[in-house]
């Protein structure tokens, strides 16, 4: 393509379509350094190297849906969520939303709170276990599979660690600790941010 593609074309293919520079060169049959050329030369804000992933994973929008407390019951059921991550969850890892704990009730729980409040779906939901090296690697993921009704296709593989000495500790992980995965940046932030908010 020799012409120079319009500030238009450029707007519907790289912000409402979403499509790449890449994409774009291909469909234009021009150099991705010419498109990325009139992007900055249009004045065109350009996706950062991490948004440009997340829209390639996400190809159809983000998978979630944000939804505002209108009862008391989601109202509780939201400020339990957000409490539970906020001392519970993992926040050093930037790509996704990690809480562990032994206690499959309060698991449950946080699983409800991302399914109600932000329309994650189960499917979307990855497990990890750790347990000693003294338990039996079978009965603890089937302990955790009963409680939360997911398919074992959703674990990863079981992290075994050294056995340490009985305790009070030692027997409140008889079935090891579970870890929720939901692997998106994006709801990462918001969560956080609401948490930054209370502060």
């Amino acid at each position: 393509m020799n012409t120079i593609p319009s500030k238009e074309l450029l707007v519907t293919l790289y912000v409402r379509r979403k499509k790449s520079a890449k994409e774009i060169s291909r469909l234009l049959n021009c150099s991705e350094h010419k498109i990325h050329y009139w992007l900055d030369r249009y004045r065109i804000f350009q996706r950062s190297i991490s948004d440009a992933l997340y829209i390639k994973h996400n190809p159809n929008g983000d998978p979630f849906h944000i939804k505002r407390p209108k009862t008391i019951e989601e109202g509780v059921l939201f400020g339990m969520g957000i409490g539970l991550y906020w001392g519970e969850g993992t926040k050093r890892n930037k790509n996704s939303i990690r809480l562990g704990n032994t206690d499959p009730k309060l698991i449950r729980k946080f699983i409800e709170f991302l399914r109600k409040m932000y329309g994650v779906k189960m499917s979307k939901l990855h497990f990890g276990l750790q347990i000693f090296s003294d338990m039996p690697p079978r009965q603890a993921l089937q302990f955790w599979l009963n409680h939360l009704n997911v398919p074992a296709s959703q674990f990863y593989k079981v992290t075994v660690t050294p056995a340490r000495s009985i305790g009070t500790y030692r027997q409140k992980t008889r079935y090891g600790v579970l870890t929720v995965y939901c692997n998106n940046r994006k709801l990462r932030d918001i969560i956080c941010q609401t948490i930054e908010n209370i502060k």
